[in-house]
């Protein structure tokens, strides 16, 4: 067994980041790496003091049948890409990387930014988000392709 590449290394430690999360529907991790150093780990769960739904076991958006991607607003969640941003220095995150993981309740699944987090990412100055897609393997989306669709 060879050793494991800097993308799925990320990847792995994004993937155990997400272990925190407070959300019953998705589980996301983030980490923000730099010139080859993490920057920053970010995972969805309720604001800080703020009752989560894995405490409350339910999920109001899952309660009243919202799709996907609708609806965000009732989420009591924030994003784990924002709670990276959060944490991170402005400085540290032009020309970074953002390592992205989510998992549902069967396991691996894809990670998706919402439009507000790929607008955060955007104005952060992330250039571009590493995504794993199955074990092993990932997607790379240079962030410069989220601004050419928000014109």
């Amino acid at each position: 067994m060879g050793r494991v590449d800097k993308e799925n290394y990320y990847l792995n430690i994004a993937e155990a980041v997400l272990e925190r999360s407070t959300c019953i529907r998705r589980k996301y991790g983030a980490v923000i790496v730099k010139n080859d150093e993490i920057v920053s780990t970010g995972y969805n769960g309720a604001a800080r003091g703020c009752g989560n739904c894995v405490d409350m076991n339910e999920c109001l958006r899952e309660k009243l049948g919202v799709p996907p991607g609708e609806r965000y607003e009732l989420c009591r969640s924030v994003h784990a890409e924002a709670n990276a941003i959060i944490a991170a220095p402005r400085e540290q995150m032009l020309g970074a990387t953002m390592y992205l993981v989510c998992h549902d309740r069967n396991g691996l699944a894809p990670a998706e930014s919402c439009r507000m987090c790929r607008r955060l990412m955007i104005n952060a100055g992330i250039q571009r988000v590493i995504n794993r897609t199955s074990p092993g393997k990932y997607s790379v989306i240079p962030v410069r392709d989220w601004v050419a669709e928000e014109r």
